[in-house]
């Protein structure tokens, strides 16, 4: 092959690369789609223009480019993530949150505690499902410590991320590397050869999220903290003929049988009525589309029973039948026994990896299964003009659920929504959660020691999970995150195809022509910042593939040691602190932190900062350079 048939191969992987990191950025597709797309046009550019080596080999066949899905570090991701839940749905955690809940500490000892349990669990464990399991936690302890959700639950997302630098496991990101480490010719990493350094630079890190972020962090109460004069959530329902409302007429365009309800449209017949509605009669079957405050939303649905009772017939142009249906079903409500009735209010926020993401509340199973009826939705930072049947759910999305505490507390262990407010006094079954904890004990202990790998170790713990009882075959199916999977595998691929091409030491040569009289030390430092500053808008995960390379090459082009690039690499990649969707976690603490994007800015880009400033110092003492 040619030099220059080289050249375009180079270039066309290059621009690959470009086009995966601007979908990735922009969301034009689904991060899956994204994937997907890129991967196939991978697949047949180099079937129509294989790269050869001896014997006329293609070097990037379809087998080659395939194999990062079958990566060891990817399988052992995936099964960190069904271990990680089996933990979860027994409980395991959260008898360490009931004890700190319990203390009697000041309040910033308080926050210094579970700050630091987040990152020590996270040093092991998956990050996301921690913070799942600590929102509700923390939460409970602001109110009742008189603290801000806002100036603790941004430093609950980044304790995780902290945790995470720690260890091998403590983040896929680190396996990641790893893995790509060994792709291009170096020792993997082993389980606790990144921790001197990393905890170096959590501690540095923590100091900034106890004392000065806080203090960074606006002061706004929780949505479910918040009553009178709070935020609004998108609401709608249906009059029935027996209704109370029937016949109440607007007077300057309010009801007043709807204290602190704004009405923003009715609906009559397929007719939309916008206000003002002045001298407006309520009729049955209209349907109303409101906004209004948990607490407004509250008094609603007690002074009208059966209002929202029992799942909804939210068409927009309700006929009779069905107007007749939503009434026999009401009745079928009033005859259940009191203490059917009992019901309470929770909000449960929309998870990243939720299967409902993008469906309608409509389509939304919570409801069809009556374990829960939707009384509103909040749009994170936002108030979303729409109806609330139109809105397609996104991860962040805050929901107001009505039930009987036992069928909404049964929602507790699903993974497609987290209860952040409500039925936290019930105690979850804990029966297999000794089990599970043994298990991961056992499991991350032989990995630490080097009896086994750490992916064999993952896929034994992930195996004795299910076999114990901690989980079925379905929940440890739902724990696999599709998207990881389709987004490494892709990143692997290009990374492969971007090393083989020379496209990496392309990269590298240029980062040294630009800083080619720096010292090692200062190229180190610009790298760090370069990839820090990069994964806040793309995934941590493709960064660190897509990266790896190009450091390893950078360090061949100084004659230094590769490892120490790719080590750099890895704490860079962690830094997704500046933006939501940096990082899982930021975006699983916005609703509850009532955080807007500029929050995010304001709060994690200083904490980049500090981070590559502690690393500029402490790098070049640990490796001597």
């Amino acid at each position: 092959m040619t030099g220059f048939e080289t050249t375009i191969q180079m270039w066309a992987v290059l621009g690959l690369t470009v086009t995966l990191l601007t979908l990735y950025v922009t969301q034009w597709l689904s991060l899956e789609v994204s994937s997907l797309l890129i991967l196939t046009i991978l697949l047949l550019f180099f079937q129509i223009f294989p790269l050869t080596g001896t014997y006329d080999v293609n070097l990037l066949n379809a087998e080659v480019l395939l194999g990062g899905f079958s990566n060891p570090a990817l399988i052992a991701v995936i099964a960190l993530l069904v271990v990680g839940e089996g933990i979860v749905r027994t409980g395991a955690l959260e008898s360490l949150g009931d004890i700190i809940g319990r203390a009697r500490l000041p309040k910033i000892l308080m926050l210094a505690l579970v700050l630091l349990l987040v990152a020590l669990l996270s040093a092991f464990l998956n990050n996301t499902p921690i913070v799942l399991i600590f929102i509700p936690i923390l939460q409970s302890m602001a109110q009742k410590n008189g603290l801000s959700a806002s100036r603790t639950m941004m430093p609950l997302s980044y304790a995780a991320i902290l945790g995470g630098m720690t260890t091998l496991v403590g983040s896929s990101t680190n396996l990641l590397i790893s893995s790509s480490m060994s792709q291009q010719g170096l020792r993997p990493l082993t389980f606790f050869e990144i921790t001197p350094l990393g905890l170096v630079l959590a501690g540095v890190a923590i100091i900034y999220v106890l004392f000065i972020l806080p203090l960074i962090m606006p002061e706004r109460k929780s949505a479910s903290s918040t009553v009178s004069g709070g935020r609004h959530y998108i609401s709608q329902f249906v009059v029935p003929a027996d209704s109370g409302l029937m016949g109440e007429a607007a007077l300057a365009g309010a009801f007043k049988l709807l204290p602190g309800v704004t009405v923003r449209t009715i609906l009559r017949h397929g007719d939309t009525i916008l206000p003002p509605f002045d001298d407006y009669a309520i009729h049955a079957g209209d349907t109303f589309v409101i906004a209004a405050t948990r607490q407004a939303l509250t008094e609603v649905a007690s002074r009208h029973q059966g209002l929202f009772h029992p799942p909804l017939p939210y068409g927009l142009d309700l006929q009779e039948t069905r107007v007749k249906e939503y009434e026999e079903a009401a009745e079928e409500h009033q005859d259940e026994s009191p203490e059917d009735r009992d019901t309470v209010l929770v909000e449960a926020m929309i998870t990243p990896t939720s299967r409902m993401v993008g469906l309608t509340l409509e389509q939304f199973e919570l409801q069809q299964s009556q374990r829960a009826i939707f009384l509103g939705i909040q749009r994170r930072a936002q108030m979303t003009a729409a109806r609330m049947t139109n809105i397609r759910l996104q991860s962040g999305d805050v929901l107001l659920l009505k039930g009987r505490p036992d069928r909404l507390e049964a929602l507790r262990p699903e993974r497609d929504v987290v209860l952040i407010s409500g039925t936290r006094d019930i105690i979850p079954n804990r029966t297999h959660a000794k089990r599970a904890v043994a298990i991961f004990g056992i499991a991350i202990g032989c990995a630490a020691v080097g009896f086994v790998s750490i992916t064999t170790a993952a896929i034994a713990a992930a195996t004795a999970m299910i076999l114990t009882g901690c989980m079925n075959l379905r929940q440890a199916g739902r724990a696999v995150d599709r998207t990881i999977y389709l987004l490494v595998g892709t990143s692997l691929a290009l990374g492969t195809a971007m090393t083989a091409t020379g496209g990496a030491a392309y990269l590298a040569s240029v980062i040294v022509g630009l800083f080619g009289t720096a010292s090692p030390p200062v190229l180190l430092s610009v790298f760090f910042l370069v990839v820090a500053l990069f994964t806040n808008v793309l995934s941590n995960n493709a960064c660190a593939v897509l990266f790896t390379p190009i450091g390893v090459g950078l360090a061949a082009s100084l004659g230094i040691d590769p490892r120490i690039f790719a080590i750099t690499c890895l704490f860079a990649c962690n830094c997704s602190f500046a933006t939501p969707m940096g990082y899982q976690t930021n975006l699983l603490v916005m609703g509850p932190g009532q955080y807007q994007f500029s929050d995010f800015v304001r709060g994690g880009l200083p904490l980049v900062l500090v981070v590559w400033l502690a690393f500029s110092f402490f790098a070049p003492l640990f490796w001597d350079l």
